[in-house]
């Protein structure tokens, strides 16, 4: 029988928006040249495991890239990282980076131009360009050529020119250094040329310091765009060395200044913090409701916690920041917990703030994607899932609990199976089913040993058409069955090219997924960035 599915996997490699080819894939499950290239770009490694623990980036992780940019293909590739970042499919976004710092280290002068040029498109934070910069000197050596030639010192001036000046202004205070490299280096190893004079305040600034800039402007006549470049620089110096809290509230009010703008002195404050809080992020939020806790600044009742509670409750402002639901798991286990995972610091959870992250943990469902595709659920109970997720230090029947939660009330073809060695029964999840509820039917059965194959034995006994099974274990897995032959078993039965994704969430290493098989996918620990892994892995973008 034909699976159904294998003409839509050939054309991600073959026809997709013309990019790679699939290099002759005799089976719709094979894994090309293509396909390592885009998993690299999406999470930083070409077999088929995702990690939570992000491993250093180098030629001999990257072999596709690297056969790729020497088989005279690099223009493709640029094109290639440009659609994943664009199209939001890279998780981590040094991957992306790394290939450009390749491509722009080639010997075509097309490519390098290319690569310099999405880098512009792409790079949206100094953090980032940092990062750039510093791939470019680690593969110097390696690929035995130059750096700050006159393509990157180019790049580099049309980075900062390319900007608003006053952006720039709270960009160049708010992220001064990364990954060994500085403003001040790009500065004077670009030999930049201001585009305009807001933009020279801000490189004298930069380069020279702020007395500098108050002697050179002093008596200097000042445009609009450049009083208000100068003002706020001024207000950043002040917040810096300012004794009065007082000023420096005031300075964060009318100036919108951050946190990383703040000295650690002043960060002790309950005003600062109170005044921070107005213009905080959501996720800036949610990550620092315990700092916020034990520094008194949510003091039960007060104004600030419902404020707070407001926020997080907010429908519109959890969809504008695109807040997943896992997410809001992740902020509030952490606040449960009272303490912090490094350090002294701990506070007295508030039950309000719980309610609320509760609350928005419902909401934020909304926010979710569906794919469309059917999926099975299964959960192993064969172990204790009381210990913590790597990663996310959230314990994993909370996990489990959630992404089953998550895909039962987005998914309109789904099913969610408890499993063991012993039993599998349904887990029943309707709209109204809470969190909790969820929780509790997953720690009601116990046995031992771990067979992976389980769920899709089941379905195939049961006649269940399956796109996607996705297993969530605690155990080292065994099977009586091989997980490939089973799957493949599957396939040939139901003429589906159905997926398999196994997390081992307290495991370090996975070896379930066969790595010549792009319908195999093992994640070790789970956290944010794998939930979008396998949103991207589900749809065929990696």
């Amino acid at each position: 029988m034909e699976l159904s599915s294998p003409p839509e996997q050939l054309l991600n490699d073959q026809e997709e928006q013309g990019h790679f080819s699939s290099g002759g894939a005799d089976h719709p499950w094979a894994v090309t040249e293509s396909l390592r290239l885009r998993r690299f770009l999406c999470y930083g490694s070409e077999s088929a495991t995702y990690s939570t623990r992000e491993r250093a980036l180098g030629p001999e992780g990257a072999l596709a890239l690297m056969e790729l940019v020497q088989g005279g293909r690099s223009c493709e590739v640029v094109e290639e990282v440009k659609r994943m970042c664009l199209e939001g499919k890279t998780v981590r976004p040094n991957p992306a980076l790394f290939a450009l710092a390749v491509c722009s280290q080639n010997s075509d002068a097309k490519a390098k131009q290319a690569a310099f040029r999405a880098l512009q498109e792409l790079c949206s934070s100094p953090g980032q360009l940092f990062t750039f910069i510093q791939y470019k000197k680690e593969l110097k050596d390696g690929l035995c050529c130059g750096m700050w030639g006159r393509g990157l010192r180019r790049a580099v001036n049309d980075w900062y020119n390319s900007q608003d000046a006053l952006s720039l202004a709270h960009t160049v205070t708010r992220c001064k250094h990364r990954a060994g490299w500085s403003h001040q280096d790009l500065l004077r190893l670009s030999h930049l040329k201001p585009a305009n004079d807001a933009i020279a305040l801000i490189s004298k600034y930069v380069t020279k310091g702020w007395k500098v800039v108050q002697e050179a402007y002093a008596d200097k006549e000042k445009s609009e765009e450049l009083m208000k470049v100068f003002l706020y620089l001024e207000a950043v110096e002040k917040a810096k060395h300012s004794t009065d809290e007082q000023e420096v509230v005031h300075l964060i009010e009318e100036y919108r200044l951050e946190r990383e703008q703040i000295l650690t002195t002043h960060l002790k404050s309950k005003e600062v913090w109170k005044a921070l809080l107005k213009e905080m992020s959501m996720s800036a939020l949610m990550r620092h409701l315990g700092k916020m806790t034990a520094d008194k600044v949510l003091m039960p009742g007060s104004p600030e916690v419902a404020a707070v509670c407001e926020r997080i409750q907010d429908e519109q402002a959890l969809t504008k920041a695109k807040t997943h639901p896992f997410s809001v798991l992740v902020a509030s286990e952490n606040y449960k917990r009272g303490h912090g995972k490094r350090g002294k610091l701990k506070w007295q959870p508030n039950r309000d703030i719980i309610q609320a992250l509760d609350c928005a943990f419902a909401k934020c469902l909304s926010n979710v994607e569906p794919t469309g595709k059917r999926f099975m659920v299964g959960v192993d109970v064969s172990a204790c899932l009381h210990s913590l997720a790597l990663g996310s230090s959230v314990p994993s029947v909370a996990v489990a609990a959630a992404m089953s939660m998550v895909i039962a009330r987005t998914e309109p073809e789904s099913e969610v199976l408890i499993f063991s060695e012993e039993a599998l029964v349904p887990c029943v999840i309707s709209d109204d089913t809470s969190l909790i509820q969820v929780t509790a039917q997953l720690v009601q059965i116990q046995s031992v040993g771990t067979d992976c194959t389980l769920p899709i034995q089941w379905a195939s006994e049961n006649d269940k058409t399956v796109d996607v099974f996705i297993i969530f274990t605690n155990n080292e897995t065994y099977a009586t069955i091989n997980p490939t032959e089973a799957l493949r078993t599957y396939r040939e039965k139901t003429g589906v090219f159905s997926k398999l994704i196994v997390c081992g969430m307290t495991s370090n290493g996975l070896s379930v997924a066969d790595p010549d098989d792009r319908g195999m996918l093992d994640i070790c620990g789970f956290d944010s960035r794998a939930v979008d892994v396998i949103h991207n892995f589900v749809l065929d973008a990696i």
